[in-house]
């Protein structure tokens, strides 16, 4: 076994208790969010909202999969309306205005049901103004994660600090580039998928996440 793979996290929880720690300078931070991408952030974002008392909300990404390989991400959307386009692929690939529109479509129906599922009727938190901690738990191409950088900036938050476990050096830097602050555990190469770096990476459900919203919801502040 490649000696890098004996330095995995124990879990999604586990690694979000080590980036807490990352953060301490923000703990009770009136001004901070943590904003977790679903569902696989939640657990991360979960650890590091209640270790820095802070609040914890949902924030929605949904990958655009290329047409007919869908596995492939050509871009992605965010809550509250941003976008975020790979233009390389989409002109490798060429693909469509048309199509790319009609993925988006789709997609943004999807992520309007996991608003609505995962938020249970609680209204959308204003973000202007505030130091989003955005969190997932990992990133691999790093669409996910531009989508929601390009979402916020939209909505004029005060600073946008991105906080992952794990991800590869090349997509780290530009995440880096693209946010205020970014704070990444590991960055190993090869990197392989994000998975691999997890001893356990069971998949999220939809029940694990409203579990940890609503205990969130119990000692969020105001």
């Amino acid at each position: 076994m490649n000696a890098s793979l004996l330095y995995r996290f124990k879990s999604r929880r586990f690694a979000g208790l080590l980036l807490a720690e990352r953060l301490l300078r923000l703990e009770e931070e009136p001004n901070a969010i943590v904003l977790a991408l679903p569902r696989g952030g939640v657990p991360v974002g979960y650890e590091i909202a209640r270790a820095l008392h802070l609040a914890l909300d949902v924030f929605q990404v949904r990958k655009l999969g290329v047409p007919g390989h869908e596995e492939l991400a050509m871009g992605a959307i965010g809550s509250g309306g941003g976008r975020y386009l790979n233009r390389e692929v989409i002109d490798a690939l060429h693909i469509s205005q048309d199509e790319i529109e009609s993925v988006t479509k789709r997609e943004k129906a999807e992520l309007e049901r996991r608003e609505r599922l995962y938020r249970n009727n609680r209204p959308r938190r204003a973000l202007g103004g505030k130091i989003a901690i955005v969190v997932d738990d990992g990133v691999a191409t790093g669409s996910s994660m531009f989508a929601a950088i390009e979402t916020l900036r939209s909505e004029r938050v005060e600073r946008i600090v991105v906080a992952v476990p794990v991800g590869p050096i090349e997509t780290c830097e530009r995440i880096a580039a693209m946010a205020d602050e970014l704070i990444c555990l590991r960055m190993p190469e090869p990197f392989y998928a994000v998975g691999t770096w997890y001893e356990r990476f069971e998949q999220v459900d939809d029940d694990e996440v409203n579990a940890l919203l609503a205990d969130a919801e119990k000692r969020s502040v105001p």
